[in-house]
């Protein structure tokens, strides 16, 4: 009687465990449903492509020339202002010397001094040759004569030259423009004693028809440099490149394209770079000298395996993707990319081939061997501002 009155209570534990465990199973089950959620997937594929690479520059005039006085006085006068376009031959300063005005007067007064002393040796050559030729005197009285003559046109000739210095000197006192440009500043006023020796220039002008992007380039950056583009010299190379572009430090690009002309012949020892340097035209003198500014050299590849910044994640500098197997599983995969500076693609020189599969967006949530549902996502879409 006792054991047959447990069976009931038996069997009713036995269901619940049942339904217990099978509400469990499907927990599991949705579970392991909720844990795979879906991912964008891209497809790799060649692509032609455009990437810039982007350098700071400081801007320079093609000429910058420093205008300091040659002779020592006063700022008398100023004849333009900073920031004025000049024209050679154009007068800047004037500079109050009067001892080279009193220096043309004493030259020109010795240069009379020595004519009048020239004609009187003229006169005593006259004098003294007929006595000579009727040998009533030694005709060594005539050398002699001959001889003070040319001793004293040689005076006159020194007193011509000292009147041309004189001459040149009270020229210094106007100062012109040695050529077409803008002034700089002018820290010297109205008044101020210059000279030679005056540490700073009087002004600087600057000849900016024409710009200069100076920047730098790394030693490996020289050597892809070589390895990448075509011809036997730097300047042959040099030569193929495509234009490059200026932005300024508003953010515009400047209208103007220019193009890499030079490169320093040897590597800095001190920052393992090399200096280049890009010129632009500059009509309308936009870009003034000293202005800073960004230099961007585009480059086209033709069949490249590229890949979206925000595809890949970074450790101990090393770039990684998340390459997807055929059973939606993930799995790391480093890239080794091309240094470029887009901010938006990477190029990708291996690690990855045309026909794998990434996972587009979301890889900081992913961990090694997690399963996706991949969603294809069209490779127009992603490259379509870029390409």
């Amino acid at each position: 009687m006792h054991t047959s009155a447990q069976l009931p209570r038996i069997a009713f534990l036995l269901a619940c465990s049942f339904f217990s465990s099978c509400q469990d199973a499907q927990k599991d089950k949705g579970k392991t449903a909720e844990q795979i959620k879906d991912y964008p997937v891209l497809t790799l594929a060649p692509r032609s492509i455009t990437t810039n690479s982007e350098y700071p520059a400081t801007i320079e005039g093609q000429q910058d020339i420093e205008i300091r006085p040659k002779i020592d006085g006063f700022i008398e006068k100023i004849f333009v202002d900073e920031g004025a376009t000049v024209k050679r031959g154009q007068p800047i300063f004037r500079i109050n010397a009067p001892q080279y005005e009193q220096e043309v007067r004493t030259a020109e007064a010795n240069i009379k001094i020595s004519q009048a002393d020239v004609n009187a040796a003229k006169m005593g050559v006259n004098k003294v040759r007929p006595l000579v030729e009727k040998n009533i005197i030694s005709k060594y009285e005539l050398e002699s004569a001959e001889f003070t003559l040319e001793a004293k046109q040689a005076s006159l000739a020194q007193a011509y030259a000292a009147l041309s210095n004189a001459r040149t000197n009270l020229g210094y006192t106007i100062i012109a423009s040695p050529a077409n440009g803008i002034i700089g500043s002018i820290p010297y006023k109205i008044g101020s004693l210059v000279n030679s020796n005056t540490p700073e220039p009087l002004t600087t002008i600057s000849n900016i028809g024409n710009i200069y992007a100076y920047f730098s380039i790394n030693e490996k950056q020289v050597l892809d440099f070589s390895k990448n583009t075509k011809g036997a010299t730097t300047q042959a190379r040099l030569a193929t490149m495509p234009p490059v572009s200026l932005v300024l430090a508003n953010g515009t690009v400047f209208p103007q394209k220019g193009r890499i002309e030079t490169t320093s012949g040897s590597i800095n020892t001190e920052t393992g770079s090399v200096r280049v340097r890009a010129t632009f035209p500059n009509p309308g003198s936009i870009v003034r000298s000293g202005s800073s500014a960004i230099v961007r050299i585009p480059s086209r590849l033709d069949s490249a395996i590229v890949i979206p910044q925000k595809a890949t994640y970074e450790i101990q500098g090393k770039k990684f993707v998340y390459r997807v197997a055929a059973d939606g599983s993930v799995k790391s995969a480093e890239v080794g990319v091309r240094e470029n500076s887009d901010g938006q693609f990477f190029i990708a020189q291996s690690g990855l081939a045309a026909g794998d599969k990434i996972v587009l967006e979301g890889v900081a949530s992913l961990r090694e061997g997690a399963k996706i549902l991949p969603k294809p996502v069209a490779a127009d879409s992603v490259y379509a501002q870029k390409l």
